[in-house]
């Protein structure tokens, strides 16, 4: 049976510089989605590259004293390396400056002026040189660019136009008739609310203020502007020709099926990107999906305010399936996520090194220990592996369902609640007890086999997130990767088969100081014979400096009873609890979910900071802070009055 063609791409990378762990995050995404897709059994085409003229390029090249060319290749390299550092298993990899795509964008543009799509005229208006845009003062906020907050120059030149509003009710209406289109929809309100309704501008498609760019063949003083350029790279790249002598991969892939994008550039892939198609006479592709942001600590990655962090430190400090697991977690479908180094190692020590890692390490050790690493299903069930199984068969459909609305998160989310189910299910069956008594061999055999089929089908559903990884699992536990058709079906494990003796030690569980070395250590210049000598310690102690009586007197500690608990939404590590203190209540956020069910919640007496700043997590309004206690596991205990206290008791 020939498989179903499935083309999808990211933005193309602007070669201004190296791309931050932000920029990374797109092209891990779209690489989770490509490889699931195969994993489904399409037939997909992956294609990613780099947007490489413009204004910007000249300028940066020119403060190099280097040429344009030169900065281009070695930007695009760079980004090239990063990608591949991050395992992407794309297909194509296009450059703007490519000579096939060049010349197609000059045949393009001279199409579409003979159509009448294009004209020549000049503009006069403020320019953003970062974002190589036009604006007019109404557009403005706080005289700067509306889109980065940057200085605007006055700009006139003469230039070539393309005639946007001839399309804007046709555009219109293929957003009413493909509901679909634009992901998620708020970002289809935006284009329509801000953009359609208030009216198309004709948009400038050519500059001559600047030379790093394709030239216009018929009128070479312009050079084609940029989003003309950048865009069609989506057609380009399977070999489209607007002589109409495209390559077979065109006619095969086109239309795409999603375009993964950042939501900063949405109005270039919805209402640009459409409308050239529509000039063109091509069908549009079926998705656009804008995915949010991932802020450092709070705000938006940039250099000038060094809070950036890039790919490569981080792998050298965590490995790469880490850094692709914490950022395809951690990212909503809609909202903004979050990075920190403290977070990411939080993140690798709860969910890859104790829930995956452990989970792992424990069921081969059982195997090799019990039965010299032999699996097989003995055929001794008990009503505990009904659960399990069921789970286990349902998890295919729930998670491809997760990705189907490329809401990755939270497909991770279901992978990662049935591998908590099968810790738990060690728990429940405790296989060291089983070991005790002869009569429970069979048990006991069974018990390891369904853990082993079990990390199989999770393993198998995880390779496109965390491909190395899986290798290295399938690897212990002597077996292949599951088919897609099969990952629905408990028990195909063969009997027989056999846990390696390889490293069942996935990943480092680390304490956060330890994180602060290491990336201290990247930064650090090169040992020299006096650097050799001991140095100051550079960390803070483990514990602050002593304070005085009066210091812990202005810390307000009391007795709180939860009276109602709930997980927060899209969050695996958050509780929110309503608790009373004395006469009044208060909600409190903890990161205690992975200890506590919401249902154990309610009805403890806690141990809480009353006085506490409020902080807003998740969008909720933290009013206190409960007290734990934690091991060297990171296991976690809330504390508890020894006996009945009433709540609002005061802790001295």
């Amino acid at each position: 049976m020939e498989k179903k063609p499935y083309y999808i791409t990211t933005a193309i990378a602007y070669t201004s510089g190296k791309p931050h762990i932000g920029n990374t995050y797109e092209i891990v995404l779209t690489d989770a989605l490509a490889r699931f897709k195969r994993l489904q059994g399409f037939d997909v085409r992956f294609q990613t590259g780099t947007d490489e003229h413009g204004q910007k390029i000249e300028e940066k090249a020119a403060a190099a004293g280097v040429t344009p060319r030169q900065f281009v290749d070695g930007v695009a390299a760079q980004i090239r390396q990063i990608w591949d550092l991050m395992n992407v298993s794309y297909d194509k990899f296009i450059r703007t400056t490519d000579e096939d795509h060049e010349k197609q964008i000059q045949k393009i543009f001279k199409k579409l002026y003979e159509q009448g799509d294009i004209y020549k005229g000049s503009y006069e208006g403020l320019y953003c040189t970062p974002c190589e845009s036009f604006w007019t003062p109404s557009q403005l906020v706080d005289g700067k660019c509306p889109d980065c907050g940057r200085e605007v120059k006055p700009a006139k030149e003469e230039a070539y136009f393309f005639r946007m509003s001839k399309y804007a009710e046709r555009l219109q209406k293929y957003y009413d008739e493909h509901p679909e289109f634009i992901l998620p929809v708020s970002r289809k309100n935006e284009m329509v609310n801000n953009f359609l309704k208030p009216g198309l501008q004709d948009l400038c498609v050519s500059r001559t203020s600047f030379t790093w760019g394709i030239p216009v063949d018929f009128d070479p003083k312009h050079v084609v502007y940029v989003w003309l350029d950048a865009l069609t790279n989506y057609i380009t790249g399977l070999g489209y020709d607007a002589d109409g002598k495209s390559d077979a991969l065109f006619e095969k892939y086109w239309p795409a099926d999603v375009h993964v994008i950042g939501k900063d550039i949405i109005r270039f892939h919805t209402i640009y990107w459409p409308i050239f198609l529509m000039a063109l006479g091509l069908p549009l592709p079926k998705q656009v999906f804008g995915h949010p942001w991932l802020l450092m600590d709070g705000s938006k990655m940039s250099k000038s305010r060094g809070n950036v962090i890039y790919a490569d430190e981080l792998v050298n400090v965590f490995g790469v399936d880490a850094v692709r697991y914490f950022v395809l977690n951690d990212m909503p479908f809609e909202g903004d996520g979050n990075i920190t180094w403290e977070l990411i190692t939080e993140r690798v020590n709860a969910d890859l090194a104790n829930t995956y890692g452990n989970l792992v390490s424990r069921t081969a050790a059982m195997a090799r220990k019990y039965f010299a690493g032999e699996l097989r299903d003995a055929g001794a069930a008990e009503p505990v592996d009904g659960e399990l199984k069921a789970m286990a068969c349902a998890l295919r459909d729930k998670v491809a369902a997760k990705m189907d609305e490329f809401k990755i998160s939270d497909a991770l989310g279901e992978i990662f609640a049935f591998l908590r189910r099968l810790n738990k299910y060690i728990d429940e069956t405790a296989p060291w007890q089983l070991a005790r008594d002869e009569a429970k061999r069979e048990r006991l055999s069974t018990v390891l086999y369904n853990l082993a089929e079990g990390i199989a089908i999770a393993t198998s559903l995880l390779a496109p997130f965390l491909p190395e990884t899986a290798e290295k699992v399938f690897a212990i536990l002597g077996t292949q990767p599951r088919g897609y058709e099969t990952l629905n079906a408990f028990g195909l494990l063969p009997n027989g088969t056999r846990v390696s003796d390889a490293d069942a030690h996935l990943f480092e569980r680390r304490a956060y100081k330890d994180v602060e070395a290491a990336y201290a250590a990247l930064h650090e210049p090169a040992k020299t014979e006096k650097a050799e000598q001991p140095a100051a310690k550079k960390h803070e102690p483990e514990y602050p400096a002593e304070i005085s009586i009066d210091d812990f007197a202005k810390v307000r500690m009391q007795i709180a009873e939860v009276i109602a608990c709930e997980k927060v939404e899209k969050s695996d590590k958050l509780l929110k609890s309503t608790v009373k203190i004395g006469d009044k209540t208060r909600t409190v956020v903890s990161g205690i979910a992975k200890f506590y069910t919401p249902e154990e919640m309610v009805g403890k007496k806690v141990v809480m900071i009353t006085n506490l700043k409020p902080a807003k997590l998740r969008g909720i309004v933290s009013e206190g802070m409960l007290l734990c206690a934690e091991d060297e596991e990171g296991n976690l205990s809330l504390l508890t009055p020894e006996k009945a206290m009433p709540s609002g008791s005061g802790i001295y």
